[in-house]
């Protein structure tokens, strides 16, 4: 086991320049965690935050960005009985992939699926973990019901119509280009609209309004969302591209008994997180085993250039997942 790892830093808030390589210590495993010798690292909108100075990680985490990564277990702190060291994991972080070695709780780690290479199985516990706990724990979505995705075209979103398709949703996406709208259609979404073209709200009135929409653009997409929400219809917050900030009219979400929900995945506590797992080890690993759903892939960068990989990932140019090739 080496001393020092290489790492990636952010040297002060800022753009993605601010992303320098740099060198640490290796940490050591605590009661309950895992060192994980990263191989790829995913690359998320939350790393982009807290490089921007818009999001702390919480108490005890690493200060380095990067909230999953693959590779294999070199180390085992006291009382580990999921794994051994060897074993080959993907993993929902709290911080610290964009590094050589990073630590996570034993219970937030899932095996690498069947015939998923590294930078694909990098590419997959962010996305999941979301995706689960708000589109089918807090949201509830059933077979049969009307799903709006906004941002259909980026890693939460190509995970979110994956999943809700095989689980027999009808499923809609919004995403800003002829390309991404195709790449909706390809994962089995019923219609992909175009919102530089297309006004969402119109076409899901069309359909009888959704009945769950996910959301991570916030601003103004909060009241119009609300508008072509079906009665009894839940909207689920997870992030605000355009803003946190609204003005919406109360009296339509109590007659039409509409539910406004959300939750950010980082600030959650451990055992939250491992029940999350436990739910993906159940409902959703065999489906990744067994091929029917995948990440879709945009690019991979080494390590030292996340500066890079940042960079691609703000242009909204990329379809799916970028990761960073540690090793």
């Amino acid at each position: 086991m080496p001393k020092t790892m290489r790492v990636i830093e952010i040297r002060e808030p800022g753009g993605p320049e601010v992303l320098v390589p740099a060198e640490r210590p290796v940490p050591e495993p605590g009661p309950g965690q895992i060192l994980i010798a990263v191989e790829f690292a995913g690359v998320n909108r939350p790393d982009a935050l807290q490089r921007a100075g818009n999001y702390a990680p919480p108490p005890g985490a690493s200060d380095l960005p990067g909230l999953e990564a693959s590779g294999k277990v070199a180390a085992i702190g006291e009382g580990v009985t999921r794994w051994k060291v060897g074993d080959a994991v993907c993993a929902l972080l709290p911080g610290g992939g964009y590094a050589e070695f990073a630590l996570t709780h034993q219970d937030h780690a899932l095996p690498v699926p069947r015939g998923m290479d590294a930078a694909q199985a990098a590419a997959i516990c962010e996305t999941h973990f979301t995706v689960w706990s708000n589109v089918f724990t807090r949201g509830n979505l059933s077979g049969g019901e009307r799903f709006l995705v906004h941002g259909g075209s980026s890693g939460i979103g190509t995970t979110a119509i994956q999943l809700a398709r095989v689980f027999g949703a009808r499923v809609f996406a919004t995403a800003g280009s002829a390309e991404k709208c195709e790449a909706c259609i390809r994962l089995g979404a019923e219609r992909a609209i175009n919102y530089r073209e297309e006004d969402f709200v119109e076409v899901l009135k069309a359909e009888g309004g959704a009945n769950l929409i996910l959301d991570m653009v916030g601003g103004d997409y909060i009241a119009r969302n609300l508008k072509c929400l079906a009665d009894d219809g839940r909207l689920v917050q997870i992030a605000f591209l355009k803003g946190p900030v609204a003005e919406i009219n109360f009296a339509p979400v109590m007659v039409r008994r509409q539910t406004i929900t959300g939750s950010t995945l980082r600030p959650q506590s451990d055992a939250a997180k491992a029940r999350i797992a436990d739910d993906l080890r159940k409902m959703v690993w065999p489906l990744l085993d067994a091929g029917r759903i995948g990440p879709v892939m945009d690019q991979v960068f080494p390590l030292d250039q996340a500066s890079e990989a940042h960079a691609r990932m703000e242009s909204s140019e990329h379809i799916g997942k970028i990761v960073l090739a540690v090793r």
